[in-house]
C-alpha cells in the first residue's frame, strides 16, 4: 500500500512536535507502516498549503513583509505528485497548549478539511486531535464535521510494541531538507497525574519507557546525522528510568551532539531524595540554555487545591532554588547551562483578583533572592473534553477574570521577565550558535536550537538557515536584540 503521512504538527502538555521540532507520532508511524512493508512518504501542512493555497510557489518576502511561516517548513516531496498516488493518507494533528511559533503555524481541522476535499483516497486522522484541538487558549477545543476520514485512531502502540519498529521511522529524516530536534518519549502519562487542565491522565498511565530503548533511539539518530535532541516527551524527566545513567551514556557515545535537552520537571521530584543528583548530572551532560518547564500553573493555594495542580508555591521555590545552585553558571554557548522556568496559566478553577497578587509576590520574590527564570510562560486555559476542569467548570473563570489578563500579563512581563532578561544576559554578552531563521521587514529574527530557545531580533537582512554568533545589545519584554558578530 502507499501511504502518505500529513504532518500538521503537534503541540501537548508532555511533547512538541512544531518545527523545528520533529515530533514522536509522523515518526512513529512511519516506521511501523515501513516495517508492514509498505511504502511511506512524508508531508507536511506547508506542503499541502504550498500546493492548494498558493499554486506550488514560493514567493520571497519584500523588504517590508514577513517571511511566510505558512510555507516554511516544506520536505523534499511535492504535495501534488505524492497525494495523486496516495492509497491510505494519516493525517497527524492536534494542540493542546497552544503557543507562539516563529517559523511554524499548526494546522487545524478548520483549515485541513476543506485543502483535502477532492483528494480521493482513504483518510485516518491521527495524533491528539482525538482528544480535542485548538490554537488559541481561552476557548473549548474546535468542533468539526469529521465524516471525510474513515477512522478516528488513538496512538496506542506500548513501548514494547514500539522498540520492534520505533527505528525504521529513521529514515523520515532524509525527506526534510532542513535541521531537525528530534523529540524523544521517556514516559507517558504523570506520575502524580491530577492537574485539572491536562489531558495527559486521561490519554495515558504512567509508565516509564526503558532506558536501553530512549539511548539507542538518540544513538540511532545520530549515526543517521541528526545532531539536536529533546528529551521531551514526559511529564517528570526525574522520574525517567535510570536519567543519570541515560544522560552519561547519550553524552558519552555522541560526542558531536549539538542539543541535548530536557523540558518538564515536577519541582517534587527536584527537592525529593536524589534530586539534587539527577540536576547534577543535567548540569554534566546536557547543553547548556536547558531549562527545567515547572508546571507551577499558580502560586495561589485555593487554586492550587481546586485544581488539584501538583506542586505547593513553597515546593516551587525551594526547587528554583536548587536548580538555580547548580546549573546558574554561564556555559559555553552564552546561555546558564540549566535553569528553571514557569508556566502560569489563566483561568483556572477559583481564580480571583488575589491569585494574581500572590503570583506577583513569588516572582517578586524569586527576583528579590537573586534567583534566575530562563522563562515565565502565561497562557490561558485549554478547556478539553473530559478533563476536570471541563466537567466541573469549564470557562466560568475565563469569563469572568478575562478583561483582567492583559494588564496581569503585561505585569508580570514588565515588572519581571524584563529585569530577569537583563540579569541573565547583560549587554555585550556574546551567545554562540545561533541561527538566523526568518525575516519581519527589514530585521532578522534568529534563535539557538533549544528546550525554548530566547527570540534574538537583529537589524538588517542576514541570509537565512545560518549559524552565527551574536551580541545582546537590548531587551523586549521577552525577546532580546543584538548584532551579528564575527566566531
Amino acid at each position: 500500500m502507499r501511504y502518505t503521512l500529513l504532518d500538521c504538527y503537534t503541540d501537548e502538555a508532555s511533547g512538541l512536535g512544531v518545527p523545528p521540532y520533529l515530533g514522536t507520532y509522523p515518526r512513529y508511524w512511519y516506521g511501523k507502516l515501513r516495517k508492514e512493508g509498505h511504502q511511506v512518504t512524508y508531508l507536511t501542512i506547508d506542503d499541502l498549503r504550498l500546493w492548494k493555497k498558493y499554486g506550488g510557489k514560493v514567493r520571497e518576502p519584500t523588504e517590508k513583509e514577513k517571511t511566510n511561516i505558512l510555507v516554511y517548513n516544506l520536505t523534499k516531496n511535492k504535495a501534488e505528485e505524492v497525494l495523486q498516488k496516495t492509497e491510505v493518507l494519516l493525517v497527524i494533528l492536534g494542540v493542546h497548549v497552544p503557543g507562539k511559533y516563529l517559523t511554524a503555524l499548526p494546522g487545524t481541522l478548520h483549515e485541513v478539511i476543506p485543502l483535502l476535499s477532492g483528494i480521493s483516497c482513504k483518510k485516518i486522522l491521527a495524533g491528539p486531535a482525538v482528544f480535542g484541538t485548538q490554537l488559541e487558549g481561552g476557548k473549548f477545543s474546535e468542533q468539526e464535521d469529521l465524516s471525510m476520514f474513515e477512522e478516528v485512531l488513538k496512538i496506542d502502540f506500548s513501548f514494547e510494541e514500539l522498540e520492534e519498529f520505533v527505528l525504521e521511522g529513521i529514515p523520515l529524516i532524509k525527506e526534510i531538507p532542513d535541521r531537525r530536534v528530534i523529540e524523544i518519549e521517556t514516559s507517558r502519562g504523570c506520575n502524580i497525574g491530577r492537574c485539572s487542565f491536562c489531558t495527559e491522565p486521561i490519554k495515558n498511565k504512567f509508565v516509564n519507557r526503558r532506558k536501553e530503548s530512549i539511548v539507542e533511539e538518540v544513538k540511532a539518530y545520530y549515526r543517521a546525522g541528526a545532531r539536536y535532541f529533546r528529551l521531551g516527551k514526559q511529564a517528570d524527566f526525574y522520574s525517567s528510568d535510570r536519567p543519570i545513567e541515560m544522560l552519561k551514556e547519550i553524552h558519552d557515545s555522541c560526542p558531536e551532539i549539538e542539543m541535548l535537552q530536557i523540558d518538564n520537571v515536577n519541582p517534587n521530584s527536584v527537592v525529593a531524595k536524589g534530586g539534587e543528583e539527577i540536576t547534577q548530572a543535567i548540569v554534566k551532560y546536557c547543553t547548556p540554555g536547558n531549562i527545567a518547564a515547572f508546571g507551577v500553573e499558580s502560586f495561589d493555594i485555593e487554586v492550587v487545591k481546586a485544581n488539584l495542580l501538583n506542586t505547593a508555591p513553597q515546593t516551587a521555590l525551594k526547587a528554583i532554588k536548587i536548580i538555580n545552585k547548580y546549573g546558574a553558571e554561564r556555559g559555553e554557548n552564552g546561555l546558564q547551562k540549566f535553569l528553571p522556568g514557569i508556566n502560569i496559566i489563566f483561568g483556572l478553577l477559583k481564580e480571583t483578583k488575589e491569585t494574581h497578587k500572590k503570583n506577583m509576590e513569588a516572582l517578586q520574590q524569586i527576583l528579590a533572592e537573586n534567583l534566575l527564570l530562563r522563562r515565565i510562560n502565561i497562557r490561558q486555559a485549554a478547556v478539553l473534553p473530559n478533563t476536570f476542569l471541563e466537567k466541573h467548570g469549564g470557562n466560568k473563570y475565563l469569563r469572568k477574570n478575562s478583561h483582567l489578563y492583559w494588564k496581569w500579563r503585561n505585569e508580570i512581563r514588565q515588572k519581571i521577565d524584563h529585569p530577569m532578561l537583563e540579569r541573565l544576559l547583560p549587554k555585550g554578552t556574546i551567545i554562540k550558535d545561533v541561527w538566523t531563521e526568518m525575516y519581519d521587514g527589514k530585521t532578522t529574527f534568529c534563535r539557538q536550537y533549544g528546550t525554548y530557545p530566547l527570540v534574538i531580533g537583529i537589524k538588517g537582512r542576514l541570509t537565512l538557515k545560518e549559524k552565527i554568533s551574536v551580541k545582546v545589545t537590548g531587551y523586549m519584554l521577552r525577546s532580546i536584540t543584538g548584532e551579528k558578530v564575527n566566531n
